[in-house]
């Protein structure tokens, strides 16, 4: 009777202990991959890296358009008022 439950705590610890075994000969694959992901670019990166340059240039131009436009105004308001 004792026996069949020091047999089923083996195959239990069995299994975990070639998990285990599994995850530390997997480990430095996984190290190695994370460190190359995380050094090169892919190129949807780099497409969304361009895109996000474009919007922030296209916001600024906007922004200084704007930026005239209104000094515009002002200047011409002012020549209407001086005359």
């Amino acid at each position: 009777m004792r026996i069949l439950p020091l047999v089923l705590m083996a195959l239990l610890l069995s299994g975990c202990l070639v998990r285990t075994a599994a995850n530390v000969v997997t480990l430095p694959v996984r190290a190695v991959g994370s460190g190359y992901d995380a050094v090169t670019t892919s190129q949807s990166e780099a497409d969304e890296k361009r895109g996000r340059q474009a919007r922030k240039e296209d916001e600024r131009a906007g922004k200084e358009a704007r930026q005239r436009e209104k000094d515009e105004r002002k200047r011409m308001k002012r020549e209407r008022r001086d005359d």
